[in-house]
């Protein structure tokens, strides 16, 4: 009966043994990382760039219950897959979230990206021999940079920029061709009427923007859309 009675002892231990620890596996530090770099990888493809890993800061392994093994990678929004940032890798087992760790990521990117040949000031239009397209590392760049000449020529700069260095999407903008307070002409055309009338602009506009015009004839305002330095279109 003592030996029974043991037995039953030994098997509720085991029991409760295994009902307090579940199954577990290791995920290795490797495993984590290829998922990272397969990511970048993605985020990177067909951009004209190349692009080197320099950094993944994550150590050790993970400890997760047994199961099938899934990752999902995501970056700041407006990462563009260069440069520092921490990517938030999130551990799935059997499709239920174990594990949200954040990852640090350093990567190195070269690519064609427009260079400016000489100092430019406040103010200064671009013209076609102000720049040149040079492959340089852009990963320590922040914001937008351009990639193509033509991106640029006609824009003006909005702060000083000094010569040799790459432009950033900040430092440009375009040249307005209506000014607040200008008189233009309010243009409304479609497949069966041409209309136009007087109007003053009531704010700057470049080419394409849209700016707020009212109509002198019946004092209304509307938004219209610079077509160039005197005339603005109302679509409709």
């Amino acid at each position: 009966m003592k030996q029974v009675i043991a037995v039953l002892i030994l098997a509720v231990v085991l029991v409760s043994t295994a009902m307090a620890s579940p199954a577990t596996q290791t995920i290795p530090n490797a495993r984590v990382k290829e998922a990272v770099a397969e990511f970048v990888r993605q985020k990177t493809e067909g951009l004209g760039m190349e692009t080197t890993l320099k950094r993944i800061g994550f150590q050790g392994d993970l400890k997760v219950p047994a199961g099938e093994v899934s990752f999902e990678v995501a970056a700041p929004n407006r990462w563009e897959g260069w440069g520092k940032a921490n990517l938030a890798v999130i551990v799935r087992v059997n499709d239920r979230v174990e594990r949200n760790i954040s990852v640090p990521v350093e990567v190195e990117a070269l690519g064609d990206t427009v260079v400016v040949l000489r100092a430019l000031e406040r103010g200064d239009v671009i013209g076609p021999n102000d720049v040149t397209v040079q492959r340089r590392d852009i990963s320590t760049l922040t914001g937008r940079v351009y990639r193509s000449a033509d991106e640029v020529i006609g824009k003006r700069a909005r702060m000083p920029v000094r010569a040799n260095m790459p432009l950033r999407g900040d430092q440009l903008e375009k040249v307005p061709l209506v000014k607040s307070g200008q008189l233009v002409t309010i243009l409304v055309e479609n497949q069966a009427m041409r209309l136009t009338a007087t109007g003053k602009a009531r704010s700057n506009g470049a080419e394409g923007d849209i700016v707020m015009v009212q109509n002198l004839g019946s004092l209304k305002e509307v938004p219209a859309r610079v077509i160039d330095a005197g005339t603005v279109q109302v679509d409709f």
